[in-house]
Formats: C-alpha cells, sequence, structure tokens
C-alpha cells in the first residue's frame, strides 16, 4: 500500500510575521506547532514534507507550488487568528477552498479534535481567495489555532502545546486512513502512486531526512542541477517519484542536519524543503 504523503506549512515567515499581539508573531507559533504536527505524523508512518524548517519567506504561491511538486496527497497549513478588537475573538477554525471532499472531511475531523481540548469551534469556513487554497492541487487545509490576540487562546496555546499539536495530526490521520495505508482520494486533488527509484536511500530502512532542490519532468535538467551541486561541493543524487526527477541533498538521520544542509543551501540562493 501507499504511504500518504502530508505537505505540512507553518504560516508567513521572514519577513511576514503575520498577525502580531504585545510582541508575539504568528510566525512563530506556528513554525514551532507545524514542527511538533509534522513530528507526530512521521510517527505514525506519514511521508512528511515540511514548506519551511526556519524563520524564512516564500509566498502563499510558492508554498502551493511545493506541495504540488511533492506530488503530496494532502496540504495543511497551520495559522492563528487576529481580529481588528484584540480579546473580541476566541476559537478555532479551518479554512477550505470549498466546503465539498475530503478536504471538508480533514477540515472538520481537525476541528472535532481541537474542540475536546476546550476550544470554541468555529466551524469549517470556505476561502476561495487564499492563494495557498487555490493554487494547490491536492485537497488542502488552513488551520486557525486559535486567535493570538486572545490571551486565553494564548494560555491555551502555551499550555496544551502538545496536545494541540496531537490534536491536528490525529485529525489528519482520521483522514487518511492512520497514516500507513492507501490515501483518501477525491476530484479535487492528486494521490501519489507508488513511489520508483534510482537510489538505494528510497528504498525500506531507517527514516532519513532529505533536502530537496528540485524536481523536474525532464531528466536533463534534473542532471544539469544535479551537476551544479556537485561543481559547488554539494553531495545530491536524483530519485525518479511520481512522474518527477528529483534532486535532493543528503540523507540525514537527525534533522537538525537536514535543516543546517537546507540553510547552507538557502544561503547559496537555492529554493528547497525537506522531506523523508
Amino acid at each position: 500500500m501507499n504511504m500518504a504523503r502530508v505537505v505540512i506549512d507553518a504560516g508567513h515567515g521572514g519577513r511576514d510575521p503575520g498577525a502580531v499581539y504585545k510582541g508575539r508573531q504568528e510566525k512563530d507559533d506556528v513554525l514551532d506547532l507545524a514542527l511538533a504536527v509534522g513530528e507526530i505524523l512521521e510517527n505514525s508512518g506519514v511521508d512528511v514534507v515540511y514548506t519551511r524548517t526556519e524563520d524564512i519567506y516564500d509566498s502563499p504561491v510558492q508554498k502551493a507550488n511545493i506541495a504540488n511538486e511533492a506530488g503530496a496527497d494532502y496540504l495543511v497549513s497551520i495559522h492563528r487568528n487576529a481580529v481588528p478588537t484584540p480579546g473580541s475573538a476566541t476559537g478555532i477554525e479551518t479554512l477550505v477552498y470549498a466546503d465539498t471532499g475530503v478536504r471538508a472531511k480533514m477540515a472538520r475531523d481537525i476541528n472535532a479534535e481541537l474542540e475536546q481540548l476546550g476550544f470554541v469551534n468555529r466551524g469549517v469556513i470556505e476561502r476561495p481567495n487564499l492563494a495557498i487554497l487555490k493554487r494547490s492541487r491536492m485537497p488542502a487545509v488552513l488551520v486557525e489555532a486559535g486567535f493570538i490576540d486572545n490571551e486565553n487562546d494564548n494560555e491555551k496555546f502555551d499550555s496544551q502545546f502538545e496536545q494541540i499539536a496531537r490534536a491536528i495530526a490525529n485529525g489528519i490521520l482520521k483522514t487518511t486512513g492512520s497514516g500507513s495505508g492507501s490515501p483518501n482520494t477525491s476530484s479535487e486533488g492528486n494521490s501519489s502512486g507508488e513511489a520508483s527509484s534510482e537510489n538505494a536511500a528510497d528504498n525500506a530502512g531507517p527514516k532519513l531526512y532529505r533536502v530537496q532542490v528540485g524536481a523536474y519532468r525532464n531528466r536533463n535538467l534534473a542532471n544539469a542541477l544535479s551537476a551544479q551541486l556537485s561543481g559547488e561541493g554539494i553531495q545530491n543524487f536524483i530519485t525518479y517519484d511520481n512522474g518527477l526527477y528529483k534532486v535532493q541533498a543528503g540523507a540525514f538521520s537527525q534533522m537538525d542536519n537536514a535543516v543546517r544542509m537546507e540553510q547552507r543551501l538557502r544561503r547559496m540562493g537555492y529554493s528547497t524543503y525537506i522531506t523523508t
């Protein structure tokens, strides 16, 4: 059976702090939460790809493209909410392009799990104008994990952080069917087929973190990027997956090492993300 591939997006980042309240920045809260959710999913057998693992900026369109190029089955973008009058709103909600199909089920599964922690469930809301939801080719949801300008929501976010991460992960796993089986599919998005590989690193074995630098349908383009990286002293390899030749650097057993490699590549001007 195929392993579900889920892209976890930490909203905002870099020059875009998101919502800010008393010095607290949305981009920081959601990065911590995204990494925690991703770790739980990985431990449950899900193939996780992160749009960012550090404080960097990519546009919502770029993030949707990361998910598309990764051949993801699902995209989950994590945010925190805010309103013009601080403290006047509370609770969680999940946004979708359209309230139909698998994305609608995932949104409700996540909301239900978070509601059990005591959050007000504000429901599933259609937002067809959001680029990350509009431009992604797979079922996608955007989770608003409480209001950053509400003191009670912030206290809950901090004191129940692990439970919140677990709740979001559990909602995702309910939709995917446990994480290790064949993913749910619908007409709104892709489902990844069984991956084939040109490198033994993709075969069964311990989980390894890799930094993906490019993905191409044309093998010659992948070869050119691979040669360029090699010329700059970056050890890399090419895998073939979902009709794409993917150029990846490193195969790390510790995520911290992959993060350092990603930071190095980004300083060199490459657009990257970490996958397993």
